[in-house]
């Protein structure tokens, strides 16, 4: 399952400093170390790092954090990452065998890093999807070259649960997709952006604890009716979540 991160990040972290060489998908270590490089060294100079990253006044403590990238304690990334969706997947609440189990299935989007195993160990960082570095351009530029062919490459089935701006960096063909629905009284549906993340986080939960190994998206939408979310089909990888 690929999930998408979060701008809020948990603080601190009990891990060595970032060490790229213990990172999964390790064809993407020449980009990553060219963006950590270009990061740090915007991070220099706070406010030209703040305007690129589109961060306010009480944001500048995210300059300090960018500076410190390889001297920073980590900490896994299922850990690191925060917010409503990290909330309904409740990491903290697996037991040792579920967060086995969870760390051999999740992965997650990153716009530094491109992907991440669960359990790869990272600091605090501050970089968004959309975010053009100077002198690095845009990031999806930058990443699709050599995420597309990272996702080809992945065995099995994939649930791709990012968001847009995280998907355009890479997109991962034939991947299951989910779009979560309101059904008003009328019975009209619409998108709604926090049950959209809430919903994809309770999705998460049960593809990452179920003991089953879906083959496709019916396979997937078994398992999120067995967890309890209302789920329909609607097309050969589509699945919609209705709230």
């Amino acid at each position: 399952m690929l999930l998408p991160p979060s701008e809020t990040k948990a603080h601190g972290g009990d891990g060595l400093p970032l060490d790229l060489a213990t990172l999964g998908f390790a064809e993407l270590t020449e980009l990553r170390r060219s963006l950590l490089d270009a990061l740090t060294k915007l991070a220099t100079d706070p406010p030209v790092m703040m305007a690129a990253l589109g961060l306010g006044p009480k944001q500048a403590d995210e300059a300090e954090h960018n500076a410190r990238l390889w001297e920073a304690p980590t900490t896994a990334a299922l850990d690191r990452y925060t917010g409503v969706l990290y909330d309904a997947l409740d990491a903290g609440s697996f037991t040792a065998a579920q967060r086995d189990r969870a760390l051999s299935r999740l992965a997650v989007g990153s716009a530094l890093f491109g992907l991440l195993r669960a359990g790869d160990r990272i600091p605090r960082y501050r970089l968004s999807a959309g975010s053009t570095l100077p002198e690095v351009g845009t990031l999806r530029a930058r990443w699709r070259p050599v995420l597309v062919p990272a996702l080809e490459a992945v065995d099995g089935l994939v649930v791709d649960l990012r968001s847009g701006a995280y998907a355009a960096l890479g997109p991962a063909p034939g991947a299951v997709t989910a779009t979560v629905l309101t059904e008003q009284p009328d019975g009209s549906r619409k998108v709604v952006s926090h049950f959209n993340k809430s919903h994809k986080g309770l999705l998460a939960r049960a593809l990452a604890l179920t003991r089953a190994e879906p083959a496709d998206v019916r396979g997937v939408a078994a398992v999120a009716r067995r967890a309890g979310l209302r789920v329909e089909v609607s097309g050969p990888t589509e699945l919609v979540l209705l709230t």
